[in-house]
């Protein structure tokens, strides 16, 4: 039986592999390479997060983003420089040869309850059994598409986390629904690309996060007032960057709604010049209702003060942000969705991660509500690796007698015999990924 499957190959998945490995911990993972960003995301855009925050995580922090921009020639700052897309689609690539080679690029297609742990079967009909399961799947399986847009058809309105290329909608008009950064990235590069785009978002004013202030020195008072973080300026930002462990132990109640409110819908300060004077805003609005007319989408809108518009369209994008529900995971099985205990679609989880149902773990969106917002962001990506290694290392340990230890030197043989064997597979799969990619560490 394998110690620990993964799943997910995003900033979550890979820098909890890379921490596993280094420590030890058997494993295998598995999914398409930071599939999000590679296919999910709008060609062209840049991170929100600054240089210094986007990075994945290895133990040793031995291969940042600032070290692969400086390997391959590509303009970096931590601070000031926009993180291009593709920039760190590359860098996660090279991180995966580097750190994790081990990566399987299949899919999951199931996963039940077994005793003693847990039965995987892969989309390729492979099964396996592992005593943990960590589900680092970020995004993939959340978008949110509002209820008053979801009776359209799927040929007039998509959600944002379709959209890679943009190409096809050159020419034509289209609604952005949504106020955040997806919406503002996205209506942004449209209209770059030729589009005819507009704008509709229920806030009565977009909000931008303002211009990292690059080349000025900070006194030591302003650093003190206004202290950085990986996810903001502010000692708020700071101690939900810095202090996820002590967030999880705060009231239910002020997590749930620092989760909520805190880092709400924003555009990066660079989207700010794309899409104000020049991109059509219908701001404060709802859309009260949609019809299709001539093979074109109209919907019907209210503002603030009760007056009613309309704007017609090829296709509607719902750019409505990502909510956590369980019950969308359908590899999981109903048996170990009904044990999971949760609060408004998202997992319960230890201060290990780990949910209700034993040996089943939850790391990146759908742990934000346990160890809050940082958990939205790759930054969150390093903490969330160090502690599921120290938790599955702690684990581990418990579960074999060592032979000294032992009243019964064959009892202890006995069990300690499954770990020998999943430390001789690792061996075998690293040489087999350094006959592959070469030098892998």
């Amino acid at each position: 039986m394998l110690e620990t499957a993964i799943v997910g190959s995003g900033p979550y998945g890979l820098s909890i592999a890379a921490h596993f490995r280094r420590r030890g911990i058997s494993f295998r993972i598995f999914g398409r390479l930071m599939d999000s960003w590679q296919n999910h995301m709008p060609k062209g855009m840049c991170l929100k997060s600054e240089g210094f925050a986007s990075n994945l995580y290895d133990p040793e922090s031995a291969f940042t983003l600032a070290n692969f921009c400086a390997a391959r020639g590509i303009e970096y700052a931590n601070s000031g420089i926009p993180v291009r897309l593709d920039t760190f689609s590359a860098y996660g690539l090279a991180f995966r040869d580097r750190m994790v080679p081990e990566l399987e690029d299949k899919l999951v297609a199931g996963i039940e309850s077994i005793p003693n742990g847990f039965k995987l079967l892969l989309e390729d009909g492979e099964t396996l059994t592992a005593r943990r399961v960590v589900l680092a799947v970020g995004i993939t399986h959340f978008e949110h598409m509002p209820e008053n847009l979801a009776n359209l058809p799927s040929e007039l309105v998509s959600h944002s986390f379709h959209h890679h290329e943009l190409e096809s909608f050159r020419g034509r008009s289209v609604v952005v629904v949504g106020g955040g950064s997806s919406a503002t990235d996205l209506a942004g590069l449209l209209r770059e690309t030729g589009v005819e785009v507009q704008l509709v978002s229920r806030q009565s004013a977009l909000k931008f996060h303002g211009a990292p202030q690059v080349g000025k020195l900070r006194t030591l008072w302003q650093k003190i007032k206004r202290p950085q973080s990986g996810i903001g300026p502010g000692w708020r930002l700071r101690f939900l960057a810095e202090a996820p462990f002590a967030f999880h132990f705060l009231p239910e109640n002020l997590r749930l709604e620092a989760v909520r409110r805190i880092l709400g819908p924003s555009g990066a300060y660079f989207a700010k010049d794309k899409v104000v004077g020049k991109v059509p805003l219908h701001l404060g609005c709802t859309v009260q209702g949609t019809e299709i007319r001539d093979d074109r989408v109209r919907l019907h809108l209210r503002d603030q003060n009760g007056a009613e518009q309309q704007l017609s369209a090829d296709h509607v994008i719902a750019a409505t942000g990502y909510r956590v529900d369980l019950n969308r995971l359908k590899f999981l099985s109903p048996e170990i969705c009904s044990r999971i205990e949760c609060v408004g679609g998202s997992p319960v989880l230890s201060s290990k991660f780990e949910s209700s149902v034993a040996g089943l773990y939850f790391a990146g969106l759908a742990s934000a509500n346990s160890f809050g917002p940082v958990m939205r962001f790759a930054f969150g990506a390093g903490f969330a690796a160090r502690s599921l290694t120290r938790a599955l290392s702690s684990s581990r340990s418990r579960n074999y007698v060592s032979l000294s230890g032992a009243e019964n030197p064959l009892h202890a043989v006995k069990v300690s015999q499954p770990h020998q064997e999943a430390k001789k597979r690792e061996v075998q799969r690293e040489k087999a990924g350094a006959a592959t990619h070469g030098s892998s560490r």
